[in-house]
């Protein structure tokens, strides 16, 4: 199996995530699309609210939807967005942190270059569980 050739397929799964965006207020939508160990693909979209603080992002209605599904082991996680190198905001990557330590995190381009994250690169100091013991 070839792992670029997956992963381009999970971009385009989330670039058409985001056609499901509601963002009224910011124009920038952005798609996500989550690979479960299974194989199984789940999208998530940004959704705005007038209230700002009440926003779902569209990483975290990706992972959100796996694991309401039942699938908890999380492979990859790809976000997209029109505008080049979007990365997870800091809630995001602490929720990426909670349920798909393990995964790949593949950000789009300007040039169409995937670029591969785990978690730990973006959020390097982190708060887990094994904080609270």
């Amino acid at each position: 199996m070839n792992m670029n050739l997956d992963y381009k397929e999970l971009m385009e799964a989330a670039k058409k995530a985001s056609y499901n965006s509601y963002s009224p207020y910011s124009g920038y939508a952005v798609g996500s699309a989550v690979l479960a160990e299974d194989n199984k693909i789940y999208l998530g979209a940004n959704i705005e609210n007038a209230s700002y603080g009440l926003t779902n992002c569209a990483e975290r209605s990706a992972l959100f939807n796996a694991v309401s599904n039942g699938d908890k082991k999380i492979k990859a996680l790809a976000l997209w967005t029109p505008k080049s190198d979007v990365f997870p905001c800091g809630a995001c990557c602490q929720v990426i942190l909670e349920l798909a330590l393990n995964a790949d995190i593949i950000i789009n381009s300007q040039n169409s270059v995937l670029k591969i994250f785990k978690i730990q690169d973006l959020l390097p100091h982190f708060f887990t569980k094994d904080s609270l013991k």
